[in-house]
């Protein structure tokens, strides 16, 4: 499979055009599995479940629609976006199983920083205690499947504008926050988080094969 990390700002629109592509060659295997390591503009997204009371206030950012499960997330610089697109019948994996993986990907990766993330049965993503000592969300899950490969995929707060949360409700949850890793007192590069992305990748899925950056 392919790992790749797009060191520039990604336009969203064109990721899923991507995204799709890279689907449909999977599938008929003229493509590897693909990783894509990514940051996107500062945006809004509104997942198949979204809710249009949950858009509070775009504050002049762009809303796309996507067919992407889930609700209203944000995007933005500071964050980590991983669109992963493998083959789960190659892999003989479930769709439930898939997604418990990527938590299990999140957790084993902020671990790595020596944060103790988990799931809750009633919320959607991954969440920590804060230093408030709230629970607040640090990584949202969010994926498709078109013919048993997947698209979409994960993202994980490193040091994003916090503030533009307050634009909508996060996932459809009410009552919680959203933290970060800046926000936890661990100043990271992205580089830093991409190679912990990478080791705790391999722990989870197995081994994968080329990097490339564009």
């Amino acid at each position: 499979m392919e790992w790749r990390i797009s060191d520039s700002l990604v336009d969203y629109q064109q990721a899923v055009r991507t995204m799709e592509d890279r689907v449909a060659a999977i599938r008929t295997g003229g493509k590897d599995e693909l990783v894509w390591l990514l940051e996107h503009p500062p945006l809004y997204t509104a997942g198949t479940s979204a809710n249009s009371a949950d858009l509070l206030d775009a504050g002049g950012l762009t809303v796309y629609k996507t067919g992407r499960g889930g609700q209203y997330t944000y995007h933005g610089p500071g964050q980590r976006v991983a669109y992963v697109m493998l083959d789960l019948q190659a892999r003989k994996l479930d769709i439930r199983r898939y997604v418990s993986m990527l938590e299990d990907w999140l957790i084993a990766t902020l671990n790595r920083f020596g944060l103790r993330g988990e799931r809750r049965d009633s919320r959607v993503g991954i969440w920590i205690n804060s230093r408030q000592g709230r629970e607040d969300k640090i990584a949202a899950l969010g994926v498709r499947v078109r013919h048993w490969v997947t698209y979409h995929g994960i993202s994980l707060n490193v040091d994003p504008e916090l503030s533009h949360y307050g634009g909508i409700v996060p996932c459809g949850i009410q009552g919680h926050g959203v933290t970060s890793l800046a926000d936890l007192g661990k100043p990271v590069d992205m580089t830093k988080v991409d190679v912990h992305l990478r080791h705790a990748w391999d722990e989870v899925f197995g081994k994968t094969a080329a990097l490339s950056q564009e």
